[in-house]
């Protein structure tokens, strides 16, 4: 009798089902990994503040972390494709932010804060792109649709549960109890990633690798990848959503304080919520569509949800109904957290550079995104804020514009996935 193969050898047949404790290992895994990163929000603002930090040591200390992130996209995404267990590499990067944010509670001094911020910050950059690999290596590229839907249904779920909690906590205890919490919430999140069985998920595939390519091992160079011109184009969209879109809810913030200062932080939360929730309730639908009707008439439906939100923010001028306005935000996010994963799948696919192409989609978010809140703080110091949201759609409805005329559908059938490009 021949011996059967080792788990991790990459063969060329469907990979097996994967189990039910794979599954909602993942499920929990994603959920409360939500719940540690939120402990790195604006309670570091806070708890630095109570430590008598100025606000330039405290504006230093995020930047440092912002500029991390933004450089450690290509590189942590290169890391998770040449990783033999990526498991391991999310495991390691779990316990990194556990110890950061044990850091920020014992010894809140200048080295030590800038040291975690740093590290803190290093360690994220791996977590996006081991998520999607193991959750592709996990269901092959016919499921990843609706399993990016369900990762983003307990991402906002952990997202919201930890911001009450830690919320709480911080109320009621001290801001330092915050990272105490999210020091010991890392405990869970290793023990659901221990729950994905590694044999179940398929290495090659995980990598975005055809089967031709399991079988050659050779995955195509980074710059051949960055010529690709979906991956480019996909790259443009999201610069601009994300210049569009970052902007938007600290304008509106601000709008709402000046216009109503005793309700602003409960309508701030609500907005907040709003589309979390809607996120939650719509995104494993968004995968099964994604799979029904393509990619491109849902970018279209979310670019054009943020072209509306834009409007309106510049024209409501009650507080209340900005709340609602925020509806259109959960629409977009509900897309965009379920596509970006997913397009680049589709893109990525044969090349074995699943992660390193998802890098490069997301030094395109953080440029985006840094872009968007100078820019538009700019123009609603000179112009005014009605202004400012009128820009920020129209930036807006050129990513619409990109995305129908210049993208191409991305999604592949049956046959496609099963003989590679």
């Amino acid at each position: 009798m021949a011996p059967e193969p080792e788990p991790n050898a990459q063969q060329p047949q469907r990979s097996p089902e994967p189990s039910k404790q794979s599954l909602r290992g993942l499920d929990w895994f994603i959920f409360f990994l939500a719940d540690v990163q939120t402990g790195f929000g604006p309670f570091v603002a806070v708890y630095l503040t109570t430590q008598k930090w100025t606000q330039v040591e405290i504006g230093f200390v995020l930047s440092i972390g912002g500029v991390v992130a933004l450089l450690g996209q290509i590189p942590g995404g290169a890391i998770i494709d040449a990783a033999r267990s990526t498991r391991l590499v999310a495991g390691a990067a779990v316990a990194t932010i556990g110890g950061c944010a044990l850091a920020y509670a014992a010894l809140p001094v200048f080295p030590v804060i800038v040291t975690a911020a740093t590290l803190h910050a290093m360690a994220s950059c791996v977590l996006g792109p081991a998520i999607a690999a193991i959750s592709l290596g996990l269901v092959g590229p016919m499921r990843i649709g609706e399993r990016l839907g369900r990762n983003a249904r307990f991402a906002s779920l952990g997202n919201g549960v930890a911001a009450a909690v830690m919320g709480t906590c911080g109320y009621l205890l001290s801001s330092r109890s915050v990272f105490i919490v999210t020091f010991l919430l890392a405990l869970p999140v290793l023990y659901a990633l221990s729950r994905i069985r590694p044999q179940e998920i398929n290495s090659a595939q995980a990598h975005g690798a055809s089967i031709k390519e399991a079988e050659s091992n050779k995955p195509i160079r980074f710059r051949d990848l960055i010529r690709q011109k979906p991956l480019l184009i996909f790259a443009c969209a999201v610069l601009l959503l994300q210049l569009a879109n970052a902007a938007m809810l600290p304008l509106m913030a601000g709008v709402v304080t000046t216009r109503s200062a005793d309700w602003a932080p409960a309508l701030i939360a609500f907005c907040i919520v709003v589309p979390q929730a809607i996120v939650a309730a719509t995104s494993p639908t968004v995968g099964r569509k994604a799979q029904q009707w393509g990619r491109r008439p849902l970018l279209l439906i979310a670019f054009a949800a943020l072209v509306i939100r834009g409007l309106l923010f510049a024209v409501v001028t009650d507080p209340f109904a900005l709340v609602a306005v925020q509806v259109f935000d959960g629409v977009t996010a509900a897309v965009f957290s379920v596509m970006i994963p997913l397009i680049v799948a589709d893109i990525a696919f044969g090349s074995g550079r699943f992660s390193l192409a998802q890098g490069i989609v997301g030094t395109a978010t953080g440029i985006g995104a840094s872009l968007s809140t100078v820019t538009a703080g700019f123009v609603a110091d000179k112009l005014g804020a009605p202004v400012a949201f009128v820009g920020l759609a129209c930036v807006a409805g050129l990513g619409l514009l990109l995305i129908w005329l210049v993208m191409p559908e991305t999604r592949r059938d049956h046959g496609e996935v099963e003989s590679g490009p």
